[in-house]
């Protein structure tokens, strides 16, 4: 019987059938059980947000690694949106890249990142909050 089908039927179940489900004397048990079941859903040991896979197969870590790893390049600024879509907060913007680069920081990874948004790259990557990187980096 298709789950739909079973939700269905339960939910057309008039009160006072209920009866002809569930033995007399065992609806208290039915309904620990229930809660039980949902308790123990509830109690399952949180993982770390950072040990934890996203949807795109890589913990935080692995994402902020593979950012830096292609830094410079066409697609880094897709990259970064897609790692850290909602997560990144712009904290100063300085000279660099095609003229000004904006640093923005991601508080769960503890990580700026400079962007150029002319070119749509990365040009820097730094632990921390860095309010401003060396002009080496960013040039």
């Amino acid at each position: 019987m298709n789950l739909n089908l079973m939700l269905t039927n339960v939910a057309m179940v008039r009160p006072q059938s209920f009866t002809a489900i569930v033995p007399k004397g065992k609806g208290l048990a039915v309904a620990s059980l229930l809660i039980a079941g949902l308790l123990s859903a509830a109690a399952i040991t949180p993982v770390r947000a950072e040990d934890m896979p996203d949807s795109t197969g890589l913990t935080a870590a692995q994402q902020v690694a593979f950012v830096q790893e292609h830094k410079g390049q066409f697609g880094g600024g897709d990259q970064l949106r897609r790692f850290f879509f909602g997560d990144l907060e712009p904290i100063s913007v300085q000279p660099g890249g095609a003229g000004m680069v904006v640093n923005l920081y991601n508080k769960a990874t503890d990580t700026t990142f400079a962007y150029c948004a002319t070119y749509d790259v990365v040009v820097a990557v730094g632990t921390g909050r860095v309010m401003a990187f060396p002009d080496s980096e960013v040039h």
